[in-house]
């Protein structure tokens, strides 16, 4: 899989039924993946609240978003954060260094509870990146 650079949109526990309506726009894909999917670590009730939804439209497009955590404010108008994802773990840790350099990291680029390796950061222009490397299947 090539890397891919898409918008992930941050909500305030409608997740489920904005994804809903995109894809009732544009059509497609739509996977949902919720918080008490991933195991006992979902914050206390958020069991049922999305951790990460995925549109993929066939044009071409592709649309993230999620539920924010508790402790992480979701402001409308300041919820679009910019993606990076795919397998190429190289060229995705090089894209890290740069993004983060200078920025500030909220999430290091480690391993996580889902599989993947995923970090978060600010980079100096103030703009929020998330880099994911999928677990490449063997």
């Amino acid at each position: 899989m090539a890397s891919r650079l898409n918008p992930y949109i941050s909500f305030s526990g409608d997740a489920k039924q904005a994804m809903e309506f995109y894809q009732g726009i544009f059509g497609g894909e739509l996977s949902l993946n919720t918080y008490g999917s991933v195991g006992p670590e979902a914050p206390p009730g958020y069991d049922d609240k999305i951790m990460h939804a995925m549109l993929e439209t066939p044009k071409g497009f592709t649309l993230m978003g999620a539920d924010s955590p508790p402790g992480m404010e979701s402001t409308q108008g300041n919820n679009i954060t910019v993606s990076v994802s795919g397998d190429d773990a190289a060229d995705l840790r090089g894209y890290w260094e740069k993004l983060s350099d200078g920025g500030t990291v909220s999430v290091p680029l480690d391993k996580q509870m889902w599989g993947d390796v995923f970090g978060m950061c600010t980079d100096k222009f103030g703009i929020t990146w998330m880099v994911d490397i999928t677990e490449q299947q063997g």
